[in-house]
Order: structure tokens, then sequence, then C-alpha cells
């Protein structure tokens, strides 16, 4: 297949050009800069100039793909909630490039919206239509081109890691740093589930190729304690680790406060058995053990 790939120079996004590459599909990626279509263009893959906010320029691509994957997304998460209507509009645009087309279009979403509430385990089968968490505008985008026509999947991500990145705990390490101690609110025993970017990355190619709508959990380790989380990063800066109260959280926290006590717990069964998906990379202690946290990587 030639795919569409938005956030093709991303974190997540490079590792699944290589992915698809090596498995003999063509792919088509997107980037705003020249240091990004030389990447594209080193890797094997041809280059799309264009971004999210141009949704012209996703039509474009869209209409030129056999499939389309979308991993872009702003991860300023200062304006969290405008970030997740542009991606709404980004959904948008690229389904309506492929309305009674049959062309697959994943696109990218997280696993609270699987979750069912009361401490269960987020799950495949459920779509928590009223989770607070504004990044569901991603995925109710997905369900009105789905009742449009378009064969939309949805990957629901973890936090996704390796030595030098790992979502939301990548702004931690930050906060961490400037407030010279690591936090974690209450007893921190709310749990953060994870995955490896290089197994995300191969799940996101076995979802594509299946070319079947469905919701997949990109989860390896379905929950870490925050607490356990906490106390690696202090150890990695040499700060203090220390609870705080849920009435302290934003002003610690800032922007990053409203995740910081929630419970994350997902699951991943019934991904690995429909797509024979079997996790192999670290887990996220051990990246994090590993990270270096003298400079900017840890930033």
């Amino acid at each position: 297949m030639r795919i569409f790939l938005t956030g093709a120079t991303g974190f997540i996004g490079s590792r699944i050009v290589p992915e698809l590459l090596g498995a003999g599909h063509q792919v088509l990626g997107m980037t705003r800069s020249d240091a990004g279509a030389r990447a594209l263009a080193a890797a094997g893959a041809e280059v799309h100039r264009g971004q999210l906010e141009d949704l012209e320029s996703l039509r474009s691509g869209a209409a030129q793909a056999d499939a389309v994957i979308h991993t872009a997304f702003d991860h300023d998460f200062s304006n969290f909630v405008a970030n997740c209507e542009k991606d709404r509009q980004a959904i948008k645009a690229l389904g309506s490039a492929l309305i009674g087309t049959n062309r697959p279009l994943l696109i990218t979403s997280g696993t609270g919206m699987g979750s069912p509430g009361d401490g269960q385990a987020a799950i495949e089968s459920v779509v928590n239509t009223d989770n607070p968490n504004p990044r569901s505008a991603s995925e109710l985008a997905g369900i009105e081109l789905s009742a449009a026509g378009v064969a939309v999947s949805v990957m629901r991500l973890p936090q996704v890691h390796d030595t030098v990145k790992q979502g939301l705990i990548t702004p931690l390490v930050a906060i961490a740093r400037a407030k010279g101690v690591s936090a974690y609110v209450g007893e921190g025993r709310n749990r953060w589930p994870s995955a490896h970017v290089l197994d995300v990355a191969r799940l996101y190619r076995l979802a594509i190729e299946r070319r079947e709508p469905a919701r997949y959990h990109a989860v390896a380790e379905e929950g870490i304690p925050v607490r356990a989380i906490a106390e690696v990063i202090g150890a990695g800066l040499g700060v203090p680790v220390k609870p705080i109260s849920a009435e302290d959280a934003a002003g610690h926290f800032g922007s990053m406060g409203m995740f910081a006590a929630m419970d994350l717990l997902a699951s991943s069964t019934w991904t690995r058995k429909v797509l024979g998906w079997h996790p192999t990379g670290p887990d996220l202690i051990t990246d994090l053990k590993h990270m270096d946290y003298s400079g900017v990587a840890a930033s």
C-alpha cells in the first residue's frame, strides 16, 4: 500500500516509517520543515509538505494514498484544549478525502477513552464519550466519519517510551527538575499504562494492514504506579520524592495537573489476540533508569 503518514518525523511516526517500508509499503510522509523533508527522503519515504493547520494539505495527502495513518499532534499542554480541537478538524479533513473509497484511516487517541470507570481497566470495546480528557475530540471525530462511511480505526496510546521520551512523563521530568522535587498525588497508587515506541510502531503497521475498522490498545504494561515513576525520576535527577495533595496538584504541575492523579489502567488483551501483537521492548521503569537526566534529553 501507499500510506500517507502524518507526524512522519515525530517520536512515533519516525519509527513507523521504517516499519512500513520494511514490510514493502510505500510511505508518503508529511512534514512542515526542510530538515524533516531531508530526513524522510533519507529514510526512503516520499515527502508531502504540509501541517496540521493546513487542512487542504491533509486532504491532498490523503487523496494520494491507499491508506492513512494519523499520528501528528501538537503536544503543547498549555494549549491542550485548543490542540485537541485542532486534531478534530485535522481528522475530519483527512476523512473527507476518503468518503466512499473503503481506504482505511487509522487515527490516534488515548487509552482513557476505553475506561468503563470504577477502577476497571480500559478495554477496546468501550467508548467513554463522557471522558473529561479533551483528547476525546479525536475519537468523536472518528465516530462522525464512521457514520459517513469512512473505514476509521483508532490506535489508543498509553505512555509511549524509550530512553529519551516517555509521553506524559517527559514533562513531569522537566517539572521535577525545575521545582527540585519529584512529586506524586496522594499515595501515588494511580497507574499509567505504557509501551515501548518500537512495539507501538509495529502495532500501527499491523493495524493498517488488517484494513478493518476497530479500536486498538497499544499497551504492553497495563499500569505502573505513578509513585514508582516519581521515585525513578527523583533518583535520576537527585531530588527528593514527596506526595502532594490533590488540591495542590494544579499549582505544582501546572498544565499537567489534570493528568497527575488520573488512574489510567488499560488492557490490550483483544488487540494482542486479533493482531498477534507481542511486545518485546524494554519496560517503562527500565527505560527511565537508563535515561540521561543531565541535559536536553530529559527536558
